[in-house]
C-alpha cells in the first residue's frame, strides 16, 4: 500500500513537472538552469524579431520590453544557489513545513517546487486567477513581456492553477519573479517570493469539530466582508483559523516567539477574505506577507470543486533583509565574496547578522548596480496597493 502510493506520488511530480513548467498545454519550457541567449534582440524589443530565453523562441511583437539587463538575471536562481541568503530562508520555510505537515505514509505533506520556468502566459499569471482584462496590472509599464502571448511570472502565483489542475492539495512554489521597477536599495525589478498553498476536503476541515459531519460547506447565500457567497461562515472561519495558526508558527520558527503579530484587512483578486501579516521587530511593524481564503471560482476552475483552501504569499528578499540586517535588495545579485561568504553557516537556522567591513569594504564595492534607476515605477512588491497582482 506504501510502495503504491509512493509510485502515484512519483507519476503526479513527473506530470506537474512537465505541466506547470510549460506556459501552454503542449508547449513544453525547460526548467532553468543556464543563463538565456538573447540574440537578435534589442532593448525595447523589435517586431518581427526573435527572442530565444531558456531554449525556445518567442517572436517579438509591440508589447516585446525587456531589457538586456532584467534578461541578464533570467536563470540566476539565486533561491536554488546553496549558502545564498535567498537560499538560507528558502531551506528554513521548506524545513518546517517537511517538519510540520507530515501526510498520512510519513511524507511530507506540501510538495515543493522551485525550479519552474519563469516564462508563463498571460492566462496563468493574470486569467487564471481571476485578474480582469482592464485590471491596471496587466499594463505594459508594469509588466515584463516577451510578446503579448507571453511574459515573465510578476508573481508565483502564476503556477497556482496547473498545481491544483494536476491534482495537489498542499504545495509551496518558489521562483524568481519580475515587475517592472525603480531601482534602489528598497525596490528591484526581479525579486524571489514563496507561494503556499492548501486545500481541505469536508472530512479534513470538520474531522476535529464536535457533530462536524452535520455541518456544510457550500451554501448559496451572498458575498460579505467575512466570506464568499458559496463558503458558509463555519467552513471559512476553520480556513482561515488554520491559515492564520500555520504562518504565525512559521514566522515563530524565523523570528522566535515572543514577536508581535497582527493581521490587517486588504484586497487581492484571487482570495477572499484577504490579510496581511504584520510583526512588530525591532521597534517598528513590518508586513511580512499577504494570505486568504482561496476564491472558490479559482479552485472549481481548477477541477476542485469539493475543497476550499487558502493560499499566501512572501518575498524571500523582505524576510532576509529583517533577519540577516542586510541593507540594500541589489546586494542579493552581488557575487563579491566579502558578501557571499558571511552566510556560509554549517546551520541554516544559525544566526547571521550582514556586516560591512568599513576599513575595507564600502557599500559600493558590494553592489552589482549601484545606482541606477528604471525610467518606470512600481510599488513595493511586499506593501499591499489596491492594483497590485501578487501577494
Amino acid at each position: 500500500m506504501v510502495g503504491s502510493a509512493f509510485r502515484r506520488v512519483a507519476h503526479v511530480c513527473v506530470y506537474l513537472v512537465r505541466k506547470a513548467s510549460s506556459v501552454s498545454r503542449g508547449h513544453q519550457h525547460p526548467a532553468l538552469g543556464s543563463r538565456p541567449a538573447a540574440s537578435g534582440f534589442t532593448a525595447q524589443g523589435a517586431p518581427g524579431g526573435v527572442l530565444e530565453l531558456l531554449g525556445q523562441s518567442y517572436p517579438q511583437d509591440d508589447y516585446s520590453n525587456l531589457s538586456r539587463k532584467v534578461l541578464s538575471s533570467v536563470g540566476r536562481n539565486l533561491h536554488n544557489q546553496q549558502y545564498h541568503p535567498l537560499w538560507l530562508i528558502k531551506e528554513r520555510v521548506k524545513e518546517h513545513f517537511y517538519k510540520q505537515y507530515v501526510g498520512r505514509f510519513g511524507t511530507p505533506l506540501f510538495s515543493v517546487f522551485d525550479n519552474f520556468s519563469p516564462v508563463v502566459t498571460t492566462w496563468q499569471n493574470f486569467d487564471s486567477l481571476l485578474i480582469p482584462a482592464d485590471h491596471p496590472s496587466r499594463k505594459k509599464g508594469d509588466n515584463y513581456y516577451l510578446n503579448q502571448t507571453y511574459m515573465l511570472r510578476a508573481h508565483t502565483s502564476a503556477h497556482q492553477w496547473d498545481l491544483l489542475h494536476a491534482g495537489l492539495d498542499a504545495f509551496l512554489v518558489v521562483g524568481d519573479v519580475y515587475r517592472r521597477d525603480q531601482i534602489d536599495s528598497q525596490h528591484y525589478p526581479v525579486f524571489h517570493q514563496l507561494e503556499g498553498v492548501r486545500l481541505f476536503s469536508k472530512h479534513e476541515l470538520f474531522a476535529g469539530v464536535k457533530d462536524g459531519e452535520s455541518l456544510q460547506f457550500f451554501e448559496q447565500s451572498s458575498r460579505s466582508a467575512h466570506k464568499q457567497e458559496t463558503h458558509t461562515m463555519e467552513a471559512v472561519k476553520l480556513v482561515e483559523f488554520d491559515l492564520k495558526q500555520t504562518l504565525t508558527r512559521l514566522v515563530t520558527h524565523l523570528f522566535g516567539d515572543d514577536l508581535d503579530i497582527r493581521w490587517v484587512d486588504c484586497y487581492f483578486p484571487f482570495t477572499h477574505p484577504s490579510f496581511e501579516m504584520e510583526i512588530h521587530f525591532h521597534g517598528e511593524w513590518l508586513e511580512v506577507l499577504g494570505c486568504g481564503v482561496m476564491e472558490q471560482q479559482l479552485v472549481n476552475s481548477a477541477g476542485a470543486q469539493d475543497r476550499i483552501g487558502w493560499a499566501f504569499g512572501l518575498g524571500l528578499e523582505r524576510l532576509a533583509m529583517i533577519l540577516y540586517d542586510i541593507p540594500d535588495i541589489r546586494l542579493f545579485w552581488s557575487e563579491d565574496e566579502r558578501f557571499l561568504k558571511q552566510f556560509r553557516v554549517s546551520d541554516i537556522s544559525q544566526k547571521v547578522t550582514f556586516q560591512v567591513h568599513h576599513h575595507s569594504t564600502s557599500m559600493q564595492e558590494l553592489l552589482l548596480f549601484p545606482s541606477s534607476a528604471s525610467a518606470n515605477t512600481f510599488p513595493n512588491p511586499w506593501t499591499h496597493h489596491a492594483q497590485q497582482h501578487s501577494y
